[in-house]
């Protein structure tokens, strides 16, 4: 992670999984940013007390409540944060938050497939579009010339579930309305892309790889990557990333991924 240097990363989804693993090691870095803003739907509660313990320790994290299906919360949220930036702009936003619902061709239904591309797709759009004005003076205030994490930049979390190619773990689950997210997902990134490069802002897609935590694992199978190694992967991987990689999809070590 030494080539990422930030002021200011936004991670939504932060109170457990990948989420919560970008809070700590972006937190435990020699050079950890000035401002960390860690969101979730709750403020409070018993899921937030990891949260809560780091928040005490360390008084550049910020936790801020931001329910993604709320427009009035992300707008508040935002309004938030660029109280703290002070005009500085936000430097990285982490669009972490996301949900899966177990299903097949035949038992997919009209409700699961709206809540889960509501969820994957739509209220990524939603707040990138209430930060991107933090985004876009991030990326003005910078002396870095290209585009860069360290600059500006909007990461999704995507999946190789995704890949209309690969079709990634078809023979273990073929969660219809997921993968379908996932792919629009790949897509608005890419439009991000083209929208927004203009303004020095990178928009990239990551897969975290088949990871252990409450989504990834099943009754039957752990999955095989560690919460800490994928988030240390995934943030070496973004401090690599420059004007090359925009609009691009990747995995967790690096690996560029087909559509």
């Amino acid at each position: 992670m030494a080539g990422l240097n930030l002021c200011s990363v936004l991670v939504t989804g932060a109170n457990q999984g990948i989420g919560l693993e970008f809070v700590k090691q972006l937190l435990g870095n020699s050079n950890p940013p000035e401002w960390v803003f860690a969101t979730c739907r709750e403020a409070a509660g018993e899921r937030m007390q990891e949260l809560q313990k780091l928040e005490a320790k360390h008084p550049n994290l910020v936790i801020i409540a931001l329910d993604v299906t709320d427009p009035a919360s992300i707008k508040a949220a935002a309004a938030r944060v660029e109280t703290h930036l002070k005009g500085s702009g936000l430097n990285l936003l982490i669009n972490n938050a996301g949900m899966a619902k177990l299903s097949t061709l035949e038992s997919e239904t009209p409700e699961d497939m709206a809540l889960v591309y509501a969820t994957n797709v739509t209220r990524p759009l939603l707040v990138s579009q209430a930060f991107l004005p933090l985004l876009k003076q991030a990326a003005q205030g910078s002396p870095q010339t290209g585009l860069s994490c360290s600059k500006a930049a909007i990461v999704n979390m995507s999946s190789e579930a995704g890949s209309i190619r690969n079709l990634y773990l078809w023979h273990l689950g073929q969660v219809i309305s997921y993968r379908c997210s996932k792919a629009a997902l790949n897509m608005l990134t890419k439009c991000q892309a083209l929208g927004y490069g203009g303004d020095g802002i990178l928009s990239v897609a990551v897969h975290p790889g088949w990871v252990q935590t409450d989504m990834g694992n099943s009754d039957s199978i752990q999955a095989p990557v560690t919460v800490e190694a994928s988030v240390r992967g995934m943030l070496h991987v973004l401090s690599t990333l420059c004007e090359k990689d925009n609009g691009g999809f990747v995995n967790w070590e690096g690996k560029v991924l087909p559509w």
